[in-house]
Formats: C-alpha cells, structure tokens, sequence
C-alpha cells in the first residue's frame, strides 16, 4: 500500500517548515524544538475531570507524574489506570508534549491516565529511564487506593521509547508476580535495539524517523557499552513471554520500527499471550500523536481506548 495521502501532506509540512533535524541539534535545542512542534498536528486538548501534577519516589530521587482523570468524574472516584510513559527515544519529550494524547485516553477510555517523567539520556543513560518505568508502575500498584484506583484494573501503555518501557514494565512485572497487570498497550514499540531487520535497512530515509535519528537517541541512550540483548533494552529478545498482560501492538508500514513490533506481537501469541496486531499500512512513525491532521491517527487512538476499556470491563 502506498504512503497515505495524509501522511505524505504532514512529510511535505516537514520539509517546507525547514527546521532543523532533530539529530543535528544540541541536545537542549533538540527537546525545545519537539516541545515546540509536537502539539501542532495533535488534537485540540479535551477538558478533564480533573489533572494533578506529582512528585513520586523513584530509584535516584523523585519522578515526575501527571494524573488525568476523564471529565464527568471526580478525584475521589475509583477507576482503573493506565500508567502511559511518554515516546522521544529516550531523549526527548515530556509530560507536556503528550498531554493531549493522555486527554484522549482518559476520555475515551473512561480510565485514570498517569502519565510518568523518567529520567532522559544523556544526563541518565539505559537502565535509567527502565528502572524509573518499573519504579513509577510498582509505586502506583502499591498506592493504588490512596490514588482512587481501582488496583485489579492497572494497565501499562506508550508508544516508539514509551511502548519500549511499557513493555519492560509488564516483564518486570510478570517476572516477580506483581503488579498484576491486565493490559499493554504497544504503539510501535522499540523492542529489539540490534537494529538487524529489513525495515531498518528498507525505511532509513524519507519518513520522519531517519536511522541517523535512530543513530542519536541510541547514542544518547545505549551508549557504546550497553548490553543491547539485555531484556530491559531489548524486551523482544526475553527468553520467555509467557504470563505477560494481553496486549494491543500497533505499527505503521512506513516506520523503521514495524518489523520488531510485529516480531513481538507474534511472540506474544506464541506464547500464550492473548495479542492483537494493528498495522496501519500507509502510516509513518509518530502518526498517533497526529490526531488533529490524520484520520489514521483518530482511528488508533479510539482502537487503543476501545481496547483499553474492553481489558477494564473484564
């Protein structure tokens, strides 16, 4: 299937803003620019019940976390939960970049979303950022109460860096017991950081993320010295991946990253995993958070509420 339409006016946005890549920049310049630029394609920000900005306890001091909870509910309601970790290679974006993306799923999903800041690379390299996903998942499981959540209905979600760490956290998870988690939801995940797949080599160029993009956030993150087979990098690589939360796994046909994200979603089924794979053809990398510009984008973003609430209702 060709390029969509759609998808092809948002490249030819790109290439007529003439800004800068992000890998040619500093990095400071580099999340300015994304903070500057990722609401523009996005849908208009729906209002919420209610938003809360915390600090919680993570491995190396206090993480970051924003509360959304869907309108027509109050603080005090009990609810289910999506602990949502934000896209940007490890690198860039924030809570602020993907709140209307979090305002969508709240409301469309009927679910509290908490929304978490790990820590970013450079200044914290790989495990940083996955030790902060696990830390932020275990603290939220274990105060589930005192937030107004229901603890038997917790879900991990996030999509390119955040569907990585979502994915880790739902193996760390499965691994000690606890929490028991009854969803994932992928969004062209980053599952295997070896890189050896034909949609990296097939999609280097031409679709927003370039592999000399790719080059820079795994510079930034990995470094030269990270084990790249290491479960916490690479879930796709986990000996084992039966036990794990059902999941919904999207991808897009234009995005490098579309070969591990099917590679994982067919390891889940395989193993035992109830798993469904969404591939939006003519999408590029990035498009969920396109929701004001792309009909695509509308559409996974109410398949992933939909999917959300039906795991909820169970």
């Amino acid at each position: 299937m060709p390029l969509e339409a759609q998808a092809q006016w948002v490249l030819d946005l790109v290439k007529a803003a003439g800004r800068p890549t992000i890998d040619s920049l500093p990095v400071a310049a580099a999340r300015l620019q994304f903070e500057t630029t990722a609401p523009i394609l996005d849908a208009e920000p729906i209002a919420m019940g209610a938003i809360e900005d915390r600090v919680i306890p993570g491995p190396a001091g206090a993480i970051g976390m924003r509360i959304y909870t869907p309108p027509g509910q109050g603080r005090g309601a009990v609810l289910p939960g999506l602990i949502f970790y934000h896209g940007g290679g490890w690198v860039i974006g924030s809570l602020e970049s993907y709140d209307r993306v979090c305002r969508q799923l709240a409301a469309r999903a009927g679910c509290r979303v908490l929304s978490i800041d790990y820590r970013l690379a450079p200044e914290h390299r790989f495990p940083a950022a996955a030790e902060d996903a696990i830390a932020a998942m275990d603290w939220i499981a274990e105060n589930a109460v005192a937030l107004a959540l229901d603890p038997a209905r917790l879900a991990v979600g996030g999509d390119s860096a955040g569907g990585n760490l979502a994915a880790v956290a739902a193996q760390a998870a499965r691994r000690r017991g606890a929490p028991a988690l009854v969803f994932q939801l992928l969004v062209y995940p980053a599952t295997d950081m070896r890189r050896a797949s034909a949609s990296h080599r097939e999609l280097a160029e031409g679709y927003l993320l370039t592999g000399q993009l790719i080059d820079w956030f795994f510079g930034h993150y990995l470094g030269q010295d990270a084990d790249l087979t290491d479960w916490r990098a690479s879930p796709g690589l986990a000996p084992d991946l039966s036990g794990l939360p059902p999941a919904l796994v999207i991808t897009a046909g234009y995005d490098p990253l579309k070969d591990e994200g099917r590679a994982y979603a067919e390891r889940l089924s395989a193993a035992g995993v109830p798993c469904r794979l969404s591939h939006y053809e003519g999408m590029i990398h990035g498009f969920f958070s396109m929701s004001g510009a792309l009909d695509s984008a509308k559409r996974a973003v109410e398949e992933s509420a939909a999917a959300l609430a039906a795991a909820f209702a169970r």
